[in-house]
């Protein structure tokens, strides 16, 4: 198969996965870096949404700089749809 050939399928972009996949990964991030730290990663994060406070996220490799760059609404969002997805095994 040449380069052209392979260039005639349609390729789909699905941008809300594309931006789930980003909170998925940033959340990811900020558990290891709360972890890392000693901090229940859990307690902080909702302090964090709850307050919007940033000062609950340590600095720590970067994890408050790199929370801050979705939304809160993003984020539950996306703990939401994780929860129910699990909750339908």
């Amino acid at each position: 198969m040449n380069q052209k050939e392979m260039n005639t399928n349609t390729m789909l972009f699905n941008a809300a996965e594309i931006q789930d996949q980003k909170v998925r990964t940033i959340l990811e991030h900020v558990v290891k870096a709360l972890d890392d730290k000693g901090y229940n990663a859990i307690n902080q994060i909702v302090g964090y949404l709850i307050s919007n406070d940033p000062a609950y996220i340590s600095s720590h490799e970067g994890a408050r700089r790199i929370i801050q760059k979705v939304t809160r609404d993003e984020i539950i969002e996306e703990l939401v749809k994780s929860y129910l997805r699990g909750s339908e095994d």
